[in-house]
């Protein structure tokens, strides 16, 4: 009996040994490690000093759709950090972090899309998409986020993450399909780009276009408005937070206008829209969702025109 206690605490003993011995693995990075990372890494962007970010060596950055290396791009003219408008997306599933805010670059302000992917402590893929020229009557809906996209979910109205990337890829769907059906919209969801307020607004005085604002998400989408969207590739919805109910997309919206005039209907004073001064372009963008009980109630998003056909940056 004795032999085998002291066999047994010499194996012990060497499996404490072993373990101290192999190298340590960095811990999953959680909700407040990846809102952090996005702090961390935003202070390093606006200090024009990308030694201060954990980056992996074979890390991929990428710009408004072109490849670059840290410290390029925005790391020169990055200004000020964002302040009062701030929409964190963290997934520790997936490792990665979506974040929307307005901050300065070169003392103008931008609109500015950031994706991490996080890999053993390390950043090894970096993301930014930047609008800028903002419209001045669009500021005053970039000061702070609507109040809905950063509530809480109640519990009872959260939806699985796995199924919150669905509803936020259906989205994209629902706008080449040219069907309000292929997407949960909630009565309430409005929509929001650039800053500039695109969906439920005050109607017009007088009918015609400005009318299209004043519907609601889906009933703007059944007018015929989006025809002119034909693809929209790659989407990619990887990150959702069902605690905030907010899910990001990237995506590339893509416009030939082989076609120049689309039919609406339901609008009173308009029956077609005429698009034939338009000329094909790219619209790369990203999308905050917010979801909750499986519908969605808000758009943020931004995006930036670009030629038609244009490399996203993450070919292979």
């Amino acid at each position: 009996m004795k032999a085998l206690t002291r066999a047994t605490a010499i194996l012990l003993f060497a499996i404490g040994v072993l373990a101290v011995a192999r190298p340590s693995q960095a811990a999953q990075c959680d909700r407040a490690c990846l809102e952090s990372t996005v702090d961390s890494y935003l202070a390093a962007l606006v200090a024009h000093d990308p030694s201060r970010v954990k980056f992996a060596p074979d890390v991929k950055f990428v710009e408004n759709t072109v490849p670059m290396k840290p410290g390029e791009g925005l790391w020169t003219t990055a200004s000020g950090l964002p302040t009062t408008f701030k929409i964190y997306v963290p997934d520790p599933v997936s490792e990665e972090v979506g974040f929307m805010g307005v901050m300065q670059e070169s003392d103008k302000p931008i609109e500015f899309a950031l994706r991490l992917k996080i890999r053993g402590g390390k950043i090894i893929e970096a993301e930014h998409l930047i609008a800028r020229n903002l419209r001045e009557n669009s500021l005053k809906n970039l000061q702070t986020p609507r109040p809905g996209l950063l509530a809480t979910v109640p519990p009872s109205e959260r939806v699985p993450r796995d199924e919150m990337l669905k509803i936020g890829a259906s989205y994209y769907q629902a706008l080449v399909s040219a069907d309000a059906n292929d997407a949960p919209f909630a009565d309430d969801c409005v929509r929001r780009e650039n800053g500039m307020q695109t969906t439920s607004n005050p109607p017009p005085a007088t009918p015609g276009f400005g009318s299209l604002g004043a519907l609601g998400c889906a009933a703007q989408l059944k007018t015929g408005t989006f025809n002119y969207i034909k693809r929209i590739e790659p989407r990619r919805v990887e990150i959702a937070d069902p605690e905030i109910g907010l899910v990001f997309g990237l995506s590339q919206f893509r416009h030939p206008m082989t076609e120049t005039t689309f039919k609406i209907v339901g609008v009173p004073g308009v029956d077609h829209n005429d698009m034939s001064k338009v000329k094909p372009f790219d619209m790369p963008a990203a999308h905050i969702f917010k979801v909750s009980g499986g519908k969605i109630h808000e758009i943020e998003a931004m995006g930036f025109t670009m030629p038609y056909d244009s490399k996203t940056g993450w070919e292979q």
